[in-house]
């Protein structure tokens, strides 16, 4: 079932085997995807689907100081050199479109105010260029600026699809900007955007509304993690909220919907995937810790369509071809998932030159 072609969308996808988006911070300091980065996707393109690593939808809002951006003609000149790799080798690309929301930090955004739902700060320190230090309390967004953040997500996608990409990833995940207002503990709004479930979700439904209308909604795919403590997120009822989300989604005929199954931490407890499964009634994707075994056996029993794969897929760039013959992994280097250059990125075996 792994290796067998999935629609989603406007997409035919040639397997199931999808790589989830992995931050590797290979971009520099202008937030501009370069030659090697197309190297390393186009070196993954036998994956059903690419989703990219967390792309900035605006100025002033990086977390990782050297993550790529699709906010400007230079940036959308460079993923076009991306896309056109990954596309030479036949596989689908889609951006992961993103805003950190309190997770960036003014000292690596050239002093630009840090943002979000409510005036609350993550817990602990954060990585800048002057060394780490606390994470900022961030400003409450307006509902003004909330509108005009709307619309710089519907840009990005813009921007994504003449880039050459064939959809793009919404971030509504561990803890950045649209999970920041899912989640309760981040979020202790009053007004429109924060109490209720309806009102939490509100920020994610005009960006959905206004990327779909952008793109075409068979372009658009979700990542969410109802229950991922990382970033100092937490959810009173993850599970009301994933039945809540699972069901209103249905509306907006997405491509996808990707499911982060845990917690990191494991601060938080719970199984989202038979309630996304029971509510959501198109095309669901798993993701977090999955070997190709299990994969395989929630793909045939029906309780996903496909698995995205992390870390597998950074060690193994032909990883359904691992898969396909039986043979061993590659382990990842963790001390190369952040660092500048090709090693840990681009230099991973593939099972042809293993065999060779």
């Amino acid at each position: 079932m792994l290796l067998t072609p999935l629609q989603v969308g406007a997409a035919t996808l040639s397997n199931r085997m999808l790589m989830a988006p992995l931050t590797r911070a290979r971009s520099d300091l202008a937030h501009l995807p370069n030659d090697l980065m197309a190297e390393y996707y186009a070196q993954r393109a036998s994956a059903g689907l690419i989703i990219t690593e967390c792309t900035m939808i605006a100025p002033g809002t990086s977390a990782f100081v050297t993550e790529p951006g699709i906010y400007s003609a230079e940036q959308v000149d460079g993923w076009k050199k991306v896309t056109a790799a990954v596309h030479a080798k036949g596989g689908k690309i889609f951006m992961q479109i993103w805003h950190a929301g309190r997770a960036a930090h003014p000292l690596i955004n050239d002093g630009a105010a840090t943002v979000a739902p409510s005036a609350i700060a993550i817990k602990g320190d954060i990585q800048t260029p002057s060394g780490k230090v606390a994470h900022a309390v961030p400003h409450a967004l307006t509902s003004a600026e909330i509108a005009t953040l709307v619309q710089a997500f519907a840009s990005a996608a813009t921007h994504a699809i003449a880039a050459g990409f064939d959809g793009v990833e919404v971030h509504g995940a561990n803890g950045y900007l649209i999970d920041q207002f899912l989640r309760d503990s981040a979020n202790q709004r009053t007004d429109n955007y924060g109490g209720s479930l309806e009102n939490r979700a509100r920020f994610l439904f005009e960006v959905l509304t206004a990327v779909s209308a952008a793109i075409g909604s068979d372009r658009v795919g979700l990542r969410l993690s109802p229950l991922n403590s990382f970033n100092d997120m937490k959810d009173s009822d993850p599970l009301a909220l994933t039945e809540f989300l699972a069901t209103r989604l249905n509306d907006f005929k997405l491509a996808y919907l990707h499911l982060m199954r845990a917690d990191f931490f494991q601060v938080q407890t719970g199984d989202v995937v038979p309630v996304a499964r029971a509510h959501y009634q198109g095309v669901l994707i798993g993701n977090m810790g999955y070997s190709a075994e299990e994969a395989e056996a929630a793909i045939r029993d029906k309780k996903l369509d496909a698995v995205a794969f992390g870390t597998a897929f950074l060690a193994n760039p032909d990883l359904p071809a691992r898969v396909k013959a039986g043979a061993a992994l590659n382990s990842p280097d963790q001390s190369t998932f952040y660092s500048p250059g090709a090693a840990g990125y681009t230099d991973y075996p593939s099972l042809e030159a293993v065999t060779a």
